[in-house]
């Protein structure tokens, strides 16, 4: 008997690993993989003393670009207790943190870093945003800052705004600056220029660019016009 063609769909587990798609500017389909898992949760141990103190360690050491057995020899610790420091499974004496302490040249201190580290989060109720001065206000387009954080632990910067262009707002000339932007259109419509290419965008629509090209609003086809910035740029570098 013929073999029957299974049209049994995949499982949202199978589809999960598909890599998102992109279209190049010949209009091909280009799947680029992820590198990070949105959903993924960081070891739950991160916070536990001994765990905060290996990474540290580790990471003293690779930036030395010494191995384990580099580390071992300055110290006089065995191979076997330095991975068990690196893995966060032995809680490491005092004397044993000053003699890591001597031999990758940071401060006892340098270890708990992680341990004792605060992660900041901003709360901006609606309407409590920040009116702020950037280049396109002189041209009527309104910057509410909803967010910022200044040095992190990311080394990224992100600037969240609530843009408003009205009909007092002019077509301005195009921006350009460090690091990458997205853009979530939230009400009206406008055609929205990246480069030499041009991006009609109405309420849903989302453009996500490398913000060194020239960009900004060409047409302001439907007003009033909303629409969500975020701007992303390394902390040493100005945005």
């Amino acid at each position: 008997m013929a073999n029957k063609t299974s049209d049994t769909k995949p499982s949202a587990a199978a589809k999960s690993k598909v890599p998102p798609k992109r279209v190049s500017a010949d209009g091909r389909t280009i799947r680029t993989p992820l590198t990070q898992n949105p959903h993924a949760i960081r070891d739950t141990r991160e916070k536990v003393l001994e765990v905060a103190i290996g990474h540290e360690v580790r990471a003293f050491r690779k930036k030395l670009g010494i191995t384990v057995a580099d580390l071992a020899a300055a110290t006089d610790i065995s191979l076997g207790m330095l991975s068990k420091i690196e893995n966060g499974i032995t809680s490491p004496s005092l004397t044993t943190l000053q003699a890591l302490s001597r031999a990758l040249g940071v401060p006892v201190t340098a270890f708990f870093r992680r341990f004792e580290e605060e992660h900041s989060a901003v709360l901006v109720k609606a309407g409590e945003g920040v009116d702020v001065e950037r280049r396109g206000t002189r041209a009527g387009h309104q910057y509410n800052l909803l967010g910022h954080i200044g040095a992190n632990t990311s080394g990224v910067v992100v600037e969240p705004y609530l843009i408003t262009l009205t009909e007092n707002s002019d077509v301005f000339p195009t921006f350009q600056h460090a690091g990458m932007e997205f853009l979530y259109m939230l009400e009206g419509e406008v055609v929205y220029r990246h480069g030499n290419n041009l991006y009609p965008m109405k309420p849903g629509d989302s453009l996500f660019f490398d913000a060194d090209a020239p960009h900004g609003p060409e047409e302001l086809t439907q007003l009033p016009m909303r629409y969500l910035s975020i701007i992303c740029y390394p902390q040493n570098s100005a945005g």
